[in-house]
């Protein structure tokens, strides 16, 4: 790493993500940006000449998403402290509550501390196999993404973020409990939520609006949207399913005209199709004070940096070759 990128590092890695909202940004808006942990070596590879090629965009932080269990664990663990401590870039670090016991939570805690890891976004989680399942306790763990909060918070110095979901999560039984569960975990000391990834940006704003309205102090925390360019509508059907959430009746019809009628979908236009609806939530979403964008990248970098570079982000070349 060059000295310019030592001490950039160096500089962001004692960084809290409000800190570096509030920091200086090129674009109209800060972004940030979403990786999951690779499966084999082949995927890793992928995954890092997607961090490179976002790294020199500058994004407020990355999050590595967290992959419960055995040698995913190990491998999530493990990228995110070099994400850490050979990139420039701020990272978060998902942390779920799944399958988990309050020791195992701790020493997972301390595990990203010793890599410089002080960001951690705070997660109950879903259950692996079947993310709409039973969620069940482990017997020695704890119940609620509050409690994590808790925890995280009585062991050090980090700063910590949780999950919103703009259409009410799954297991809520309606959007005011939903809300109440957000304050709840802002209130254990969050200091900001990411959002599911979402496609119809009323959802967001009337989160926005039910947090304000339930606790003014906590609606003043940045309350950060989660995007994806749609690529594939296969996919995004299949991802919408597993979260629990929806694609909108007018996005839909958008996405189906585009697909054509031929035994496989037209991915070129559903590619054009999902950029553009993705640039136009950015822009309303922009437009309407958002404090933050934060993609999902799958690992992949051309759809996201032509949503950027549409909304005015200076992606200083990375689409070249991306």
């Amino acid at each position: 790493m060059s000295e310019r990128k030592e001490t950039t590092a160096s500089a962001h890695r004692g960084q809290s993500v409000v800190e570096r909202l509030a920091a200086p940004h090129s674009g109209p808006v800060p972004f940030s940006v979403e990786f999951f942990p690779p499966r084999d070596e082949a995927a890793e590879a992928r995954l890092w000449r997607a961090v490179r090629v976002f790294e020199r965009m500058n994004p407020a932080f990355v999050s590595m998403t967290y992959g419960a269990g055995g040698s995913t664990r190990d491998r999530t663990v493990r990228i995110a402290g070099e994400l850490a401590t050979e990139t420039t870039l701020l990272t978060v670090a998902h942390l779920t509550a799944v399958n988990h016991s309050v020791d195992e939570l701790r020493a997972l805690v301390g595990a990203y501390a010793d890599k410089g890891i002080v960001n951690l976004l705070a997660l109950r989680g879903d259950p692996p196999g079947d993310p709409l399942g039973e969620w069940i306790k482990h017997p020695e763990g704890v119940e609620y993404a509050s409690e994590l909060v808790e925890l995280i918070g009585s062991l050090g110095e980090f700063n910590t973020g949780v999950a919103a979901f703009p259409e009410g999560h799954h297991r809520s039984p309606d959007l005011d409990a939903d809300t109440a569960n957000l304050v709840r975990k802002l209130r254990a000391g969050a200091e900001y939520s990411v959002t599911q990834m979402f496609f119809d940006v009323e959802d967001y704003f009337r989160l926005r609006d039910r947090v304000v309205a339930a606790d003014a102090e906590q609606g003043a925390k940045p309350l950060i949207p989660g995007l994806m360019p749609i690529t594939s509508l296969a996919s995004a059907r299949r991802m919408t399913e597993l979260s629990g959430s929806t694609i909108p009746a007018d996005v839909e019809k958008r996405l189906v005209a585009a697909a054509g009628d031929g035994p496989e979908e037209d991915k070129a236009a559903i590619r054009e199709v999902g950029i553009d609806l993705c640039a136009e939530m950015a822009q309303r979403l922009i437009d309407d004070g958002a404090p933050c964008l934060h993609f999902c990248s799958l690992n992949f970098t051309k759809a996201t940096s032509e949503v950027l570079e549409r909304i005015g982000v200076d992606t200083r070349g990375a689409l070249v070759g991306a």
